[in-house]
């Protein structure tokens, strides 16, 4: 695609690092000091909540609540659809967060968790909660400044960012819930990537944070450009990417380096998400 075929909206958020798609393919982003932002693909937006820290990735259940990672707070805080903030993990008991960086749910409701650690520091982590906040580290061999997330279709595979690789891994889930060694996806050299989402047709779309471009992996591992603003203006320092809308054919990517979200129209659906309802 031609970077012309995305247009930036909803102008005017505190530097979006975080963009999910909630149950209903409504946008909800992150700011810089806490806000969870609700936007309409009209680019219109609310605020809705804060956690009062800094807000990277973030998710939601059936119900509405966002989840969402704080890197000031080292906490995965859960924001009631009424707004109320409480914290949902805040590590496992051998390991606090550090730098909770994206969430991802999967069909059984564990919540998978990247813990970036410290920049080139090689301390990253991976945690899995359990519905209702128990904890537990599971992914300390991808250590590599773990970020974005993605499970495969069928929950066999969770796909991982590790920046500092710099590249993607995979980690086999098995149903006993035991986690295998990881496996190389693809290298970027000379990138830093950041976020992942997958499409209906197993094609993993990867944005970076530099240069600012945006990829996608086939099934098969082949690599190839979406799209690349060299002006960094349309979309700058893209850091996490989300299918909304209705039919979930809207990439939303948002911008650190900007105060808007970016939107582009494409040709197939993002892969349904989980969205777990907890009676609460």
């Amino acid at each position: 695609m031609r970077i012309e075929e995305f247009a930036p909206f909803a102008d005017g958020l505190d530097h979006p690092e975080g963009v999910a798609c909630g149950p209903n393919g409504e946008v909800y982003a992150g700011g810089e000091a806490g806000q969870i932002y609700k936007v309409g693909l009209d680019g219109a937006w609310e605020q809705v909540g804060s956690t009062g820290g800094f807000v990277l990735g973030l998710c939601l259940d059936g119900e509405g609540a966002v989840y969402a990672c704080d890197l000031a707070l080292h906490a995965v805080k859960r924001i009631a659809p009424d707004g109320a903030v409480a914290s949902y993990s805040s590590g496992s008991p051998e390991r606090p967060m550090v730098s909770p960086n994206y969430p991802v749910f999967d069909a059984a409701g564990n919540l998978y968790v990247s813990d970036s650690g410290s920049w080139k520091g090689n301390d990253g982590a991976l945690y899995r909660v359990r519905p209702g906040g128990e904890t537990e580290t599971i992914g300390t061999r991808v250590s590599a400044f773990p970020n974005g997330l993605a499970l495969a279709a069928d929950g066999g595979h969770l796909y991982v960012v590790l920046s500092n690789l710099p590249g993607i891994v995979r980690l086999p889930l098995a149903e006993d819930g035991t986690v295998g060694p990881p496996e190389t996806v693809v290298e970027l050299p000379r990138h830093v990537p950041d976020g992942l989402a997958f499409d209906v047709e197993g094609i993993l779309y990867v944005s970076c944070y530099t240069p600012d471009v945006i990829y996608r992996v086939s099934p098969g591992g082949e690599l190839d450009l979406l799209a690349e603003d060299w002006e960094g203006v349309t979309f700058a320092t893209p850091t996490n990417i989300a299918f909304c809308g209705p039919d979930r054919r809207t990439l939303v990517v948002a911008s650190l380096s900007r105060w808007h979200l970016t939107k582009g129209e494409m040709p197939v659906a993002g892969q349904p998400l989980h969205y777990p309802r907890f009676g609460g």
